[in-house]
């Protein structure tokens, strides 16, 4: 596991709050409504019961330890689901189920194939 994945980073601005220490910050209204998920929100959700439930790989303590480690722009720049699958990426690496090399070299195959069948790829930039 990269040693840079794994510390409490300090939000700007907040008197020394923990990034993801958001309550009582102005970050707008809060939309409440219901709403469908989206089908990779979907995707991620089942992702995360088949590798936490069914395998064991990590606990809900790592999962939120490493949601909290993410940089204040990650953080904020990051949907719900966003995390999860970051936070599930960096698990598996750290607990060595899969190397960062496979991850980056997987994605580029997604990337290619995306492409090769006409489709738009927003971002081929993996972000850690």
């Amino acid at each position: 596991m990269v040693d840079d994945m794994k510390r409490t980073h300090v939000r700007t601005d907040a008197g020394g709050r923990a990034v993801h220490d958001v309550g009582g910050l102005d970050f707008g209204p809060i939309d409440r409504s219901e709403h469908d998920l989206a089908l990779w929100e979907k995707r991620v959700d089942a992702v995360m019961i088949l590798l936490y439930a069914r395998k064991n790989f990590w606990t809900v303590d790592a999962m939120r330890r490493t949601i909290e480690d993410y940089g204040q722009q990650t953080y904020d720049s990051t949907e719900y689901y966003e995390k999860w699958a970051r936070a599930m990426r960096n698990l598996l690496i750290e607990q060595q189920v899969v190397t960062r090399a496979e991850v980056e070299a997987k994605m580029i195959e997604v990337v290619a194939r995306h492409r090769a069948a006409g489709r738009t790829v927003l971002n081929d930039a993996i972000e850690w």
